[in-house]
């Protein structure tokens, strides 16, 4: 499935509520089509992949933190840190749910953005270990205050997607829906 470099409209529709100048994880960043747009809009970057060949090319742009990790079979390599947004798109390994969850900061965001169930008629990913089932998300964010979710066919590719804009409570359990623009 070929997607464009260009960032998604869902990233870059919340993007805006990161803070300014804020700490963004693009987990399995690939190419980095988001981490360059997040970069651009002036946010502090660190972008984590397998791929070494992918990676490669963002150390000359002088910008961001780019971490070569194998997330599915090696160690978190974020242990302990927090960021104010954690952008995933295209990627589903459930174990990794608590460490996600965990790397996104008091009152920071989720956006997150892959295949779902009923996408095997169009494309890859087709294996149900990797497309979310119905309200996977939802269930994944319980307890978090969500800004916005879809769940259905997009075009241009064809394909059916899940995706979530979620902000984690803050300590307290104050859920902060009331920063919304």
């Amino acid at each position: 499935m070929s997607l464009s470099a260009s960032p998604s409209p869902w990233i870059s529709r919340f993007s805006p509520q990161i803070p300014a100048g804020g700490k963004v994880l693009d987990l399995a960043c690939g190419s980095g089509r988001h981490a360059r747009y997040l970069l651009a809009q002036g946010l502090q970057v660190t972008g984590v992949d397998r791929d070494n060949a992918a990676l490669q090319s963002f150390p000359e742009e002088g910008a961001g933190e780019w971490l070569l990790a194998d997330i599915e079979n090696g160690a978190w390599p974020l242990e302990g840190r927090v960021f104010d947004a954690v952008v995933v798109t295209n990627y589903l390994w459930r174990p990794l749910w608590p460490q996600i969850l965990a790397s996104v900061a008091p009152g920071g965001l989720l956006l997150y953005e892959t295949f779902a169930l009923g996408n095997e008629v169009y494309d890859k990913p087709s294996r149900p270990d990797f497309l979310l089932r119905p309200g996977e998300l939802l269930q994944v964010c319980a307890g978090w205050s969500i800004i916005a979710y879809e769940e259905g066919l997009l075009h241009a590719p064809d394909r059916v997607v899940q995706r979530v804009a979620a902000r984690r409570p803050l300590p307290g359990g104050f859920r902060p829906s009331a920063l919304l623009p």
